[in-house]
């Protein structure tokens, strides 16, 4: 008998508003993007502020503001993601609208990319260090969005970031990616260590949540047997 076939989870977007113009594409195992790439997109995989390709992952990030996308690629990277993104905002009035609607996007590709919860760990949770920086971070494929990030971060930006942006953009995230997520960041004195640490430990833990469990093909891991609202 053959095995049977295991599901491609992957997903991609384009959004488009009057603040921001997204394209997205996400593979959660690594690999190749999606057919319904945006062309856009492809053509621009090397033109990432963020970019690196290995044979398991490909990673391009271009958010316009680059320490979003060094916290991007971060998460992709040692989540196991394949990861493209390009964003162009109104970055002429502030770097909101841009974190947001990424992140926003990212969450919800995500989502679609995950789909059921069946068979999966459900349940993720990590530490990571960066020098003097120390991160914890659990997660819950729950569909129940909410995040509690409590990063301790002290300078007003970190790059062209605002530091009031990096919790809210986990926010974000969890909310469109309709996940339980607690990130802490237990230690440091650098805010650039503190938040990379978070964003380390954030896609460690994802990454184990979303882990196939061999033998429990068709579970569904909640005791109420279902894990929709």
């Amino acid at each position: 008998m053959s095995s049977p076939q295991v599901a491609t989870r992957w997903a991609a977007l384009a959004r488009d508003t009057n603040e921001t113009k997204i394209q997205l594409a996400i593979n959660l195992d690594g690999g190749e993007f999606p057919p319904t790439t945006d062309a856009r997109l492809k053509a621009n995989l090397a033109d990432g502020h963020a970019t690196q390709a290995s044979k398991s992952q490909v990673i391009s990030v271009n958010t316009g503001i680059g320490f979003l996308d060094h916290m991007l690629h971060a998460l992709a990277k040692h989540a196991g993601w394949s990861l493209a993104l390009a964003c162009k905002g109104d970055l002429y009035i502030d770097d909101h609208h841009t974190a947001e609607d990424v992140c926003i996007a990212l969450g919800y590709t995500f989502g679609q990319a995950l789909g059921s919860a069946t068979g999966l760990a459900r349940f993720g949770s990590a530490y990571a260090p960066l020098d003097e920086a120390l991160s914890r971070a659990v997660v819950d494929l729950s569909n129940r969005p909410f995040c509690v990030a409590e990063l301790g971060l002290k300078r007003e930006k970190i790059g062209d970031l605002s530091t009031e942006m990096i919790p809210h953009c986990m926010q974000s995230f969890a909310g469109a990616a309709r996940i339980t997520m607690h990130v802490d960041c237990l230690r440091g004195d650098n805010d650039h260590h503190r938040a990379e640490s978070a964003f380390k430990a954030l896609a460690i833990a994802i990454r184990l949540a979303t882990t196939r469990v061999p033998g429990r093909e068709g579970e569904v891991p909640s005791t109420k047997g279902t894990l929709s609202v």
